[in-house]
């Protein structure tokens, strides 16, 4: 009878061996989904890796365009301004030069009438030594007045000169002499030939003598 009974197992033993084979069954399902979780939560790590990376990727050659275009721009703009400096002091030095060119137009005609001054000055002074009274020396006076007043009207003045301090840029040397008086040594002492400037620009120097 006990060899039957090992042949034959009992409901209890059938009900504990069912009950291991179920548990084992779970616990394989359990692995497998456990398993098929892990995979999937690394495919999808590596599938983010792989999003950043393409990001951070592309992101630098952005930047490096954006730094290209910004260099473009600043040299434009540096192009620019410099162009525009250049034109503004083109503009200021022609109208510089017209403003010159103005003030100095007929100089040579006026610079010739000069010697023509020093005539009627001549001729008048020679007149003051003997006829002040002198019809022909009125008219002279007249004409000379006219010829002054027409110089100083185109911006022509006698450069100031005797009891001034000799001026290089003024006045030209001729010879020097003893200072008649003490306060007189270093000035001029006599002036042979007037000098003028137009527009405040020396046309003729005046020549003088120089007390010492």
């Amino acid at each position: 009878m006990a060899e039957k009974n090992k042949k034959n197992p009992t409901e209890e033993e059938l009900k504990e061996k069912n009950a291991e084979a179920a548990n084992s069954a779970s616990e394989a399902e359990d692995k497998a989904e456990a398993e098929k979780n892990e995979k999937k939560g690394a495919d999808e790590v590596k599938t983010d890796i792989k999003t950043k990376k393409s990001k951070f990727g592309k992101k630098p050659k952005e930047n490096d365009k954006i730094k290209e275009l910004e260099d473009v721009i600043a040299q434009k703009n540096d192009q620019f301004l410099r162009l525009q400096a250049e034109f503004d002091n083109y503009r200021k030095r022609t109208l510089k030069e017209k403003m010159e060119l103005t003030k100095t137009a007929g100089e040579s005609l006026l610079v010739n009438i000069l010697p023509l001054m020093d005539d009627f000055e001549r001729a008048l002074q020679s007149m003051n030594e003997t006829d002040k009274e002198n019809p022909i020396k009125q008219g002279l006076d007249l004409i000379y007045k006219r010829f002054s007043d027409f110089l100083k009207q185109n911006g022509v003045n006698e450069i100031k000169a005797r009891g001034e301090v000799f001026d290089t840029d003024l006045h030209e040397a001729i010879t020097k002499i003893p200072a008649p008086e003490e306060d007189l040594k270093g000035k001029i002492v006599d002036v042979i030939q007037k000098g003028y400037t137009l527009n405040e620009k020396v046309i003729r120097y005046a020549k003088v003598v120089i007390g010492e």
